[in-house]
């Protein structure tokens, strides 16, 4: 018997209306604002929170969320058009459309409107 009953992710941002313009209408992801922070509603049935720090938000520097596609370039080209600038690391391994290319899945990253780093990534 498992002593959680469910789990969520939580993640900070500046603010709430350009958080829901950017998971909501650029990457299409079913959101609500609920209890003064934006529950954003993933693929698959899990859920993430954001909540506004305003001024005291600090961008995470590291991945705070993956979304599984099943095509990263496709995507990346998809989201690219609706106005998403990727990440362009210093790797051999990443492609001039921000796509990683090396041992494992493909992954290609980006950031939310706070800053917050994002990926969209292949199932292994």
């Amino acid at each position: 018997m498992s002593l959680f009953t469910d789990g969520y992710s939580s993640f900070s941002v500046l603010d709430l209306s350009s958080t829901q313009t950017f998971y909501g209408d650029v990457l299409g992801l079913r959101t609500e604002e609920r209890d003064a922070m934006l529950v954003l509603y993933l693929p698959g049935g899990a859920e993430a929170v954001a909540y506004p720090k305003g001024e005291a938000h600090q961008p995470a520097t590291f991945t705070v969320l993956n979304l599984v596609v099943d095509d990263v370039p496709a995507a990346v080209a998809e989201l690219s058009n609706r106005g998403v600038l990727f990440e362009r690391y210093d790797s051999e391994h990443v492609d001039e459309h921000g796509v990683y290319r090396g041992a494992g899945p493909l992954f290609a990253w980006f950031k939310d409107p706070s800053g917050n780093v994002l990926a969209v990534c292949e199932k292994d």
